[in-house]
C-alpha cells in the first residue's frame, strides 16, 4: 500500500522562505484545481494561476470548492490554508503548514508550563508592543490596562490623520454590514492578521493553543503574535481603506494589508520575533550530513539524553 501524503524532507532554512512569499490570498466562490506547480481559480471571469510557492496563506471563503490535488501541492509547498466566513471575518478550520521539528514547540510548552516563565514572555510580549516602556515587574492586570489604552489612542489616532469619524468600536459577530465603515475595515484587517498569524506558527511547528497573554482558545498564541502588529500595521491600514469610502471596504482592505505587509517583509519578521521570545537558535531542528538536510527523530532517555531512534535497545544498557 502507498503512504499517504508522503513527502520530502524539509530544511528548517526553507522555513525563511516564509518571508518572501505573498502574505496571504483570499479566495471565494471558485473551484480550486491544480496546474503543475501552481493553483488555479476558476469562476465566472476565467482562470486565474497562482504558483504555489509564493503563497503564504490561502484563505478559503464561502463558495470555494478545492481539489486533492491542489491540497497536496499546498502542503508540499508549505503554504497555510485557512477556511474562512464571507468577507473573510470567521476562522472555521486550518489545514496543516510546513513543518517537520518539534523543537520550537517544545520550546514553547517548557516556557508555557511555569508560571514565572509564562510572565516573563508576557511581558517580553508587551514590551514588543511598547518599545519605549519598561514592562519588568508589571503585573498582568497592569499591562491589560497599558494595551487597552493603547489601542483606545491608536483609534483616536488614525481618525484624526484619516478624517475617518470614529465613535467606539463595535463587531457584530452575526452581521459584518452592520457595522461603520471603520468598524467593518478594523474587522477585516484583524481577521486577516490573524491568517497570517496563525500561517507561520504552525510552520515553525508552535502550538496554536499555547497563549502567553490569551488563553482558553485553540488559537490563543495566533492572536497573541497577531497582536504585536495591531496599532502599527492592521489599524492604520484599516482606516486607510476606510477612507476611500464605504463600498467594498473589506476587499479594499485585504488588498492594502496585503501591500502592506510584503512590503514590510513582515513574515519573516514575524518569525524572527517567535523565536527571540521563546528563546530558540534552532539547533535541535536537523542533522546534516552531506550538506543534505535529515529528519532528526530520537528517543528520550535518562537525563533528558536523545538517542537514535530506529533502533531497538531491548539487549543494551543506554549511558
Amino acid at each position: 500500500m502507498s503512504t499517504v501524503s508522503r513527502r520530502g524532507a524539509s530544511s528548517p532554512y526553507e522555513l525563511t522562505r516564509i518571508g518572501e512569499r505573498l502574505s496571504f490570498v483570499y479566495l471565494e466562490r471558485c473551484t480550486i484545481h491544480r496546474d503543475s506547480n501552481a493553483i488555479t481559480a476558476e469562476d465566472a471571469d476565467g482562470v486565474t494561476h497562482l504558483p504555489s510557492a509564493t503563497i503564504g496563506t490561502l484563505l478559503l471563503g464561502p463558495g470555494t470548492r478545492v481539489t486533492h490535488q491542489a491540497m497536496a501541492l499546498l502542503g508540499e509547498s508549505g503554504a497555510g490554508v485557512v477556511w474562512v466566513g464571507e468577507h473573510g471575518v470567521r476562522y472555521y478550520a486550518g489545514g496543516r503548514a510546513l513543518t517537520r521539528s518539534s523543537g520550537l514547540v517544545e520550546a514553547q510548552a517548557t516556557a508555557w508550563a511555569n508560571r514565572r516563565t509564562r510572565l516573563d514572555v508576557a511581558r517580553a510580549m508587551y514590551r514588543l508592543r511598547f518599545p519605549d516602556e519598561d514592562t519588568a515587574g508589571r503585573t498582568r492586570k497592569e499591562l491589560l490596562g497599558m494595551e487597552g489604552q493603547r489601542v483606545k489612542d491608536c483609534y483616536r489616532r488614525e481618525s484624526r490623520r484619516t478624517d475617518v469619524p470614529w465613535r467606539r468600536r463595535e463587531f457584530n459577530r452575526d452581521d459584518f454590514s452592520a457595522g461603520d465603515a471603520p468598524n467593518q475595515a478594523i474587522t477585516a484587517a484583524a481577521q486577516c492578521m490573524y491568517g497570517v498569524s496563525h500561517s507561520v506558527v504552525a510552520a515553525l511547528g508552535c502550538s496554536p493553543g499555547l497563549g502567553f497573554v490569551h488563553s482558553g482558545h485553540e488559537r490563543s498564541f495566533v492572536m497573541d503574535v497577531a497582536d504585536f502588529y495591531r496599532t502599527e500595521i492592521a489599524i492604520p491600514v484599516a482606516f486607510d481603506a476606510a477612507a476611500e469610502g464605504e463600498e467594498d471596504v473589506a476587499t479594499r482592505t485585504r488588498r492594502m494589508l496585503r501591500n502592506r505587509i510584503n512590503q514590510i517583509g513582515l513574515l519573516d519578521r514575524c518569525v524572527q520575533d517567535i523565536k527571540g521570545l521563546l528563546d530558540y537558535d534552532g539547533t535541535r531542528d536537523t542533522s546534516e550530513s552531506n550538506g543534505a538536510s535529515q529528519d532528526r527523530v530520537t528517543l528520550l532517555s535518562d537525563g533528558d539524553r536523545h538517542v537514535e531512534s530506529g533502533h531497538n535497545y531491548g539487549d543494551e544498557i543506554i549511558w
